[in-house]
């Protein structure tokens, strides 16, 4: 039987809960034995006996989720964008909980960072001697970021192909987990990188473009804050600092400096 809140919204049962969770816990999505995604935002709810004022700020929303049509890319090929786009979401899937990754715009906010510095190691040491690194040293060959994922996302497409005889973004939901545990595993041959880091890099880049600013390319419309009544880049607490009561604030972003 679902809880009800003070609002009479019915709350998600365990059941569904773990759902979302199967996934991300098979994945080493969690930290501290708490699942990292939508679903931690439903773990920080309210206390139901907590009062709560909502404080709004009026603000300009960022682009509809659904407006993907107009989006440039700036690093991945199409083909390269519809497999990430597909890997993403069951990383991070929608549910009764939230959007997923592909509502977020994440494949988006990892194409812009691919594109930047950060995908060709513009600020790292990356000249050899190239030797395998330990566990704790991460990646220590000659490959940037962009090469990474160029070559991780056609292993993708070519393990489903071989596995399953269909492309990734083809595959149902359990067959697409199938490939990225494969990926995690580290049972899949990649070249010049090993098949679980790649898939390391995709998750954490998964999670950063749910949680980054929307400045950025992903979190649309700050849902991703949203989930977990994070309240953004606010110009000041001054008026909250003395009040008793909790208040739940609309976050805002780093842009949002540029709407007065």
């Amino acid at each position: 039987m679902s809880e009800q809140d003070k609002n009479g919204k019915k709350e998600p049962t365990p059941e569904k809960r773990s759902s979302r969770r199967q996934f991300l816990k098979n994945s080493g999505l969690t930290v501290g034995g708490l699942v990292v995604g939508g679903a931690l935002g439903s773990l920080f709810g309210k206390d139901t006996a907590t009062q709560t004022t909502t404080v709004k700020e009026e603000q300009q929303a960022a682009a509809p989720a659904t407006d993907n049509a107009n989006r440039a890319l700036m690093f991945f090929t199409p083909d390269q964008f519809d497999i990430a786009n597909a890997a993403v979401e069951r990383i991070f899937p929608a549910d009764e909980l939230g959007p997923g990754a592909q509502e977020l715009l994440v494949a988006y906010f990892i194409d812009h960072q691919l594109a930047s510095g950060w995908g060709i190691g513009a600020k790292e040491y990356t000249s050899g001697p190239y030797y395998p690194g330990e566990k704790t040293q991460g990646y220590q060959g000659r490959l940037n970021r962009q090469e990474i994922f160029a070559i991780g996302l056609e292993a993708i497409e070519s393990h489903s192909i071989a596995t399953f005889d269909k492309s990734f973004i083809e595959l149902t939901e359990e067959q697409q987990d199938q490939v990225l545990t494969d990926f995690d595993d580290g049972n899949v041959e990649m070249k010049g990188v090993s098949s679980d880091f790649f898939f390391s890099l995709l998750r954490s880049t998964t999670i950063e473009g749910v949680y980054a600013d929307p400045l950025y390319g992903g979190n649309a419309n700050m849902e991703g804050w949203k989930m977990r009544n994070f309240p953004g880049h606010q110009m000041s607490y001054f008026n909250l600092i003395d009040q008793d009561e909790y208040e739940e604030i609309e976050p805002k972003s780093l842009s949002s400096q540029h709407n007065h």
